[in-house]
C-alpha cells in the first residue's frame, strides 16, 4: 500500500530584532537544509525575510527553532508568519542579496573575540595566526564600524579593505562561520598595526606583528602606551608599577579617581580581587564590561595608586585580539599581567578615536601609540557595572557591549530625541515601542564633548532610522545640553523642546525600564547630587508620587544652604559646616570638618551663610552624604566627583556587620530633617566612636527614613510600588538596605538594571515623559 503524500505548505516569515551581522542568514540556511525545505532568506531594512516550503511538520519545526534557538549574538523580538500559495519548489534553499527597501533593523553591539577566533590567533598553523583583527559572525566590532544600515560591508569602515580571494571565499560560503561577517579580513588584506613613538622618547617605531611586542616591552619598562581599541583609545601602563601608575595619574590630572584595570586572564583577576561566581559570569560575558570587584586584602600586588580610598576595583578582561597580543601568546617574552586601561582622553574631554587627533590630544600623556588604520565610526567607552548579592546587575555606565541594543518601551512614543543631562551624558532616541541609548559621552562642559554629542546624535539617527518629531531635555536653564536641545529642536522640528524636571525623569526612567505602563503612580525615591527644582532651588532628596504624565512632591530632605553653588561641591568640609549651621549645631574646634578649614576660611564661610551670599538652598541627599563624610572625618576635599560619598560608603561597609544601629531623622509632614542625625553623630564623635561605625549608622538611618515615608505614602494614597533612582543609588549599601526594608514592608521595589540609576539613564525618562506630554496636547 502506498503511503499518502503529505501536502506541502509555504510560509513567509519575517524576523525582527538584532538579526543582521550575527550569522542569522547562514543559521537559517543550515536549519532549512537540515529539514529538507525549499525557499530563500534575505536581509531587509526591517530585519530578515524568509520564504520556506515543505512538509507541514518540517515548516512548523523550522518556525519554532527560529525564535528559540537563534545564533549567540542574535536577539529576536518578533516573528511574523504568513501563509502563501505553494509553488511546488523542490530546489535548494538559497541566500539572496540584501533587500534595501525602507524599514528598520537592529544593529548588534560590539562583542568580545570568541574562543574560535582566539584559537586561530594562537595557532601558528592558521593563516590568521597573530592577526590582531581576527573576527567572525559570532564576535568583534559592529556598532563602532557601522556607518549606515542595512548592515553590509559597504556601510562599514571596512569598506576600504578589499577582501583577498581566501577571505572572499569564506565570506561567500554559507557553511563558513565568516559568511557575511562584515569585518572579515586576514594579514593579507586587513587593517595594519603601527607603533608610533613620542618625539624624543627613544622608542623605535614598529609595524604589524612587531608592534604588540614593542608595546609590551614598553609597558614592562614602566612606560605609558596609548592603545587603540574598538571604540577609542586607552592609556595603558603596568598596574603593578607604582611609578608608572603615579606618572599616568599626574599626566592625566586625574586626582584620586580610581583607575580601571585589564587582567590578562582569570588567574590574574583572582590575584588582585575576590570575584563571586556571578561577577565572573559578568566579566566573561561577550559584553566584557568593567565589573566592580572587592579588592583582595593583604599582599595585593597592585600599585597603591590604582584605587586609593576604595575597597572596590574596576576589572575587565581582554576583549579584542589586539589586547590578547598585548599581553602575549604562549612563548612570547613576558610582560605585565595586569594593565591600567583608562579612557584615552584628557580630564573632562571625550574619548579619542581619530589617529591623527590622538597624536596631538594625547601628546604629553603617552610615550607611544599602538594604532591601526581601521577607522572608528562611533566612539564607545567601556561599560561599567556592579553585581548585587542576589546576582542581578546594576549598570553604572552603559556603552560598549550594550549600545545600540534597544530597550522595549511600555508606552508607544512618537519619534523623539532626548538629550539627557550635563553629567554622564548619554542621549536616547525612540519610536513606537523601542528606545535606543547612544554611547556614554561624559560631562557636557567642554566644546569637544558637545561636538561628540552632536556626532553621537547624528550616528544614532542614521543607524536607527528615527527622525525626531520632538526633542526632550532637562529643565535646568543653565545646562549646556538644554541649550543644545533648543537648537536641535528648532532644526529638526521647528518647535521648542519639552523640558522635563530632572527627578521626574529619573523615576520615569526606572518605570520604563521595568515596563510599567504608567497609569498608576509609583512612590519615586529620587536621590542625587544636583537637579533643578521647580521652585528654582537645588533638589536631590525627593520622594515623589509620579507617573509619566506628572508628579507630586510628597516629601523632601530639609534644605540647607549650598555655599558657592556647584563650585562648592569640591569642599565637603564646607558642606558639613553649612549643614551644621542650618541644624543649629555649633562649629566647635574638635569637629573634623572645622579642623579641616583654616580660620580665615571659617570666618568667610560664616559671613557667607549669615548673609546668604552665593548660597542656594538644596535638598540634595548627595550633598548630605558629602557633608557627613567630612563631619565623620573621612573626606574633607574632593578631587573627583562623588569622592566623599564613595569613601563614606567604603567606611560604612567595613563596619556594616559590626554595628546594626541607625541614626534617626526628624520626621514631619513633607520633610525629613537631618538635624537629629547630625547632633547624634557629633555626640558619637565625642565618645570616640570610629568613623566606619558613624558611616554605617548614617546609611541605615537614611534607609529607615525612606521606608518611613514610603509607608506614609502608602497609607495616604494606597500606592505599593517604590522606584529607587538617582546617582545616590549607585551606593550599594544604601540601595540594598532600602530594598531590604521596603521589601520587608510589603512593597514592590523597582531598582535599575541595564539603565544606569545616575544621569546616564536620564534620557530614557525624558523620552517617555515628553512623548506622553505631547500625546496629551
Amino acid at each position: 500500500m502506498t503511503a499518502p503524500v503529505t501536502e506541502a505548505v509555504r510560509r513567509r516569515v519575517t524576523v525582527r530584532g538584532t538579526v543582521q551581522g550575527v550569522g542569522f542568514r547562514p543559521f537559517v540556511h543550515r536549519l532549512a537544509t537540515d529539514l529538507a525545505l525549499a525557499g530563500f532568506v534575505s536581509n531587509t531594512a526591517s530585519g530578515v525575510l524568509i520564504e520556506v516550503e515543505g512538509p507541514p511538520d518540517g515548516v512548523a519545526r523550522f518556525c519554532d527553532r527560529l525564535a528559540t534557538q537563534p545564533p549567540p549574538l542574535a536577539a529576536v523580538i518578533g516573528v511574523g508568519v504568513e501563509d502563501l500559495p505553494v509553488t511546488g519548489a523542490d530546489d535548494a534553499f538559497t541566500i539572496r542579496s540584501t533587500d534595501r527597501s525602507p524599514g528598520r533593523t537592529l544593529l548588534p553591539p560590539d562583542t568580545a573575540a570568541c574562543d574560535d577566533c582566539l584559537r586561530e590567533l594562537a595557532d601558528p598553523a592558521d593563516r590568521r595566526h597573530r592577526h590582531p583583527f581576527v573576527t567572525c559572525t559570532h564576535c568583534g566590532p559592529r556598532f563602532t564600524i557601522a556607518t549606515g544600515m542595512p548592515y553590509d560591508r559597504a556601510v562599514t569602515t571596512m569598506t576600504g579593505f578589499p577582501m583577498c580571494p581566501a577571505c572572499a571565499r569564506e565570506y561567500g560560503d554559507p557553511g563558513d562561520r565568516r559568511f557575511h561577517a562584515q569585518p572579515v579580513a586576514c594579514p593579507d588584506c586587513g587593517p595594519r598595526l603601527r607603533l608610533v613613538p613620542a618625539a624624543g622618547s627613544g622608542v623605535r617605531p614598529a609595524r604589524d606583528a612587531d608592534a604588540p611586542a614593542v608595546a609590551r616591552a614598553l609597558l614592562t619598562a614602566g612606560r605609558i602606551v596609548a592603545v587603540k581599541g574598538l571604540g577609542g583609545y586607552h592609556l595603558a601602563c603596568d598596574a603593578m608599577n607604582a611609578r608608572a601608575v603615579d606618572t599616568l595619574r599626574a599626566r592625566k590630572e586625574r586626582g584620586g579617581k580610581p583607575f580601571a584595570v585589564m587582567c590578562a586572564d582569570l588567574d590574574a583577576v583572582r590575584r588582585v580581587a575576590v570575584p563571586s561566581s556571578a561577577e565572573l559570569a559578568a566579566l566573561t560575558s561577550p559584553r566584557r564590561p568593567i565589573v566592580l570587584l572587592r579588592r583582595r586584602a593583604g599582599q595585593n600586588p597592585l600599585a597603591p595608586g590604582i584605587c586609593p580610598g576604595s575597597p572596590h576595583l574596576g576589572v575587565m578582561l581582554p576583549y579584542t585580539p589586539l589586547h590578547t597580543l598585548l599581553f602575549g601568546l604562549p612563548g612570547d617574552p613576558p610582560g605585565p599581567r595586569v594593565l591600567v586601561m583608562t579612557s584615552g582622553n584628557r580630564s573632562g574631554e571625550p574619548i579619542v578615536t581619530d589617529d591623527e587627533e590622538a597624536l596631538t590630544r594625547l601628546a604629553g600623556l603617552a610615550d607611544a601609540w599602538l594604532a591601526h588604520d581601521r577607522p572608528i565610526a562611533s566612539p564607545c567607552d567601556d561599560s561599567l557595572l556592579r553585581v548585587r548579592p542576589d546576582g542581578t546587575e546594576q549598570v553604572l555606565r552603559r556603552s560598549r557591549g550594550y549600545v545600540p541594543r534597544p530597550l522595549r518601551l511600555p508606552v508607544a512614543v512618537r519619534p523623539a530625541l532626548a538629550v539627557g543631562g550635563d553629567l554622564k551624558n548619554a542621549l536616547c532616541v525612540g519610536e513606537g515601542d523601542q528606545a535606543w541609548f547612544g554611547p556614554h559621552i561624559g560631562d557636557m562642559g567642554e566644546l569637544t564633548t558637545l561636538a561628540a554629542a552632536r556626532r553621537a546624535e547624528s550616528q544614532m539617527r542614521r543607524l536607527t532610522g528615527v527622525s525626531p518629531e520632538l526633542v526632550a531635555a532637562d529643565r535646568h536653564p543653565g545646562y549646556h545640553s538644554a541649550r543644545w536641545a533648543r537648537r536641535r529642536a528648532a532644526q529638526l522640528t521647528g518647535r521648542t523642546p519639552v523640558f522635563v524636571q530632572h527627578h521626574h525623569a529619573h523615576i520615569a526612567s526606572a518605570m520604563a525600564e521595568h515596563s510599567l505602563v504608567g497609569t498608576t503612580p509609583v512612590i519615586g525615591v529620587a536621590f542625587d547630587g544636583t537637579g533643578y527644582g521647580d521652585d528654582g532651588t537645588v533638589w536631590g532628596g525627593e520622594i515623589l508620587l509620579a507617573d509619566y504624565a506628572g508628579f507630586r512632591r510628597f516629601a523632601r530632605l530639609t534644605p540647607a544652604p549650598l555655599p558657592g553653588g556647584d563650585a562648592g561641591v569640591a569642599n565637603p568640609c564646607r558642606l558639613a559646616l553649612a549643614r551644621l549651621w542650618a541644624a543649629g549645631v555649633r562649629w566647635d574646634p574638635d569637629l573634623p570638618c572645622v579642623t579641616a578649614c583654616p580660620p580665615e576660611e571659617l570666618t568667610l564661610l560664616e559671613r557667607q551663610l549669615a548673609r546668604g551670599v552665593a548660597c542656594v538652598a538644596t535638598s540634595s541627599m548627595g550633598r548630605l552624604f558629602d557633608a557627613v563624610s567630612s563631619l565623620a572625618g573621612v573626606c574633607h576635599r574632593a578631587r573627583y566627583e562623588a569622592q566623599a560619598a564613595l569613601e563614606l560608603e567604603a567606611a560604612a561597609a567595613s563596619a556594616w556587620d559590626a554595628d546594626g544601629s541607625a541614626y534617626t531623622f526628624g520626621i514631619a509632614a513633607g520633610a525629613f530633617d537631618p538635624a537629629p542625625v547630625l547632633s547624634a553623630l557629633v555626640a558619637d564623635l565625642r565618645r570616640g566612636t570610629p568613623a566606619p561605625v558613624l558611616a554605617a549608622r548614617f546609611h541605615r538611618g537614611v534607609a529607615r527614613a525612606v521606608t518611613e515615608f514610603c509607608l506614609r505614602a502608602r497609607q495616604d494614597v494606597g500606592l505599593g510600588t517604590v522606584a529607587l533612582s538617582g546617582g545616590v543609588f549607585a551606593n550599594a549599601l544604601l540601595e540594598e538596605e532600602c530594598a531590604r526594608l521596603l521589601g520587608g514592608a510589603g512593597f514592590t521595589v523597582l531598582r535599575h538594571g541595564e539603565v544606569p540609576p545616575n544621569d546616564g539613564g536620564l534620557a530614557l525618562g525624558q523620552l517617555v515623559v515628553a512623548a506622553h506630554e505631547r500625546q496629551e496636547e
